[in-house]
């Protein structure tokens, strides 16, 4: 069983504190942010950041749908992580300085353990393409709102 790992980034035209704020508001900008592949979103405990608990439904393939319960720990700074109670799923956001003044560089990168065999060769070839484009989905979103709003 090899460790599958999926990763994007985006540079953004506002502040890492206020990228960060955002990423953090589970409660409210969080939920805006997510395309279609994502369903029955629910903030289950806390909201904003470290100590929240969440729950979705990500639909990575027609056939492939993750029922997902995520513990949000801030180890450090600008960091976000997203701990699977369901699965051995983790995703880290980093926001960090920008290569410009007042901007952002958002990294957000999923690691799992993939599957044995056959279907893991195939799970570890397409499935971090097909996850990291999704992601790139809630980078512009978020880069739109921040943007409007910056």
């Amino acid at each position: 069983m090899a460790q599958v790992e999926a990763t994007t980034q985006r540079e953004i035209a506002a502040g890492p504190d206020e990228v960060f704020d955002a990423l953090a508001d589970y409660s409210g900008t969080r939920a805006e942010l997510l395309p279609d592949h994502f369903s029955e979103y629910e903030v289950k405990e806390g909201g904003d950041g470290e100590g929240t608990l969440v729950h979705w439904k990500l639909r990575a393939t027609s056939k492939r749908i993750r029922d997902c319960l995520l513990d949000v720990t801030e180890p450090e700074d600008g960091e976000l992580v997203e701990k699977d109670r369901n699965s051995s799923m983790v995703t880290t956001w980093r926001v960090t300085p920008g290569s410009k003044e007042k901007t952002a560089r958002v990294t957000v990168t999923t690691v799992w353990n993939g599957a044995g065999g056959i279907g893991g060769f195939f799970e570890k070839t397409f499935a971090p393409k097909g996850l990291a484009r999704i992601y790139d989905e809630v980078l512009q979103r978020l880069a739109t709102r921040m943007e409007k709003t910056g």
